[in-house]
């Protein structure tokens, strides 16, 4: 990540040695299973269990459960930050709406997280300006090829894609066809 504040801080903490650093990794991906599962009140001995590790790791690792959220939080928002990059050789309209639609599977289960994160702080602003890196260049290229409107913004984009995850839904194939309608609101006019 390039963007400035706390977020380097966090792996950081990272382990050098390959067995402490599997642990570690293992507990950010049990604690993201677990806090998609149960929200974000997901017991840490729980976390603790899936990861095939005692407390004790945990909590050496992590010393509070606000530092187990940043970890998980910042990983995922790497992950969907990498995924811009795996979809560069695509036609530019198809890069935007896959990488859209990865960006509501993180939205839609990271809620818990981000609420737990206050919205000012620093981690949560890196992050955020980290979405923006990855997702402005799609948005642009899509832009420029005449296949995006050009009078809209990406934030505009990523508040109309924040809004409709906020909304229940009784099926993922109902949230995707609205999803599609969202999306068909972002093409540009023929002419």
């Amino acid at each position: 990540m390039t963007s400035a504040g706390q977020v380097p801080e966090v792996f950081a903490q990272r382990p050098k040695r390959a067995d402490a650093r599997r642990n570690y990794d293992a507990l950010v991906a049990a604690a993201r299973d677990a806090f998609a599962e149960n929200g974000a009140a997901a017991s840490l001995e729980d976390v603790a269990r899936r990861a095939g590790v005692g407390i004790g790791t945990l909590y050496r690792n992590f010393p509070s459960r606000r530092h187990l959220f940043e970890a998980v939080y910042v990983e995922e928002v790497r992950a969907l930050s990498r995924s811009a990059e795996d979809l560069a050789e695509l036609p530019p309209w198809d890069a935007l709406v896959a990488w859209l639609h990865r960006f509501v599977a993180y939205v839609a289960t990271k809620r818990a997280l981000a609420e737990q994160l206050l919205h000012d702080s620093e981690i949560f602003q890196s992050c955020r300006t980290e979405i923006y890196s990855a997702g402005e260049p799609l948005m642009r290229r899509a832009q420029a090829a005449g296949v995006v409107r050009d009078d809209i913004g990406f934030d505009d984009v990523v508040r109309l894609i924040s809004g409709l995850t906020m909304a229940q839904f009784p099926s993922p194939e109902q949230r995707d066809r609205v999803l599609g309608v969202a999306l068909d609101g972002l093409r540009a006019p023929t002419r």
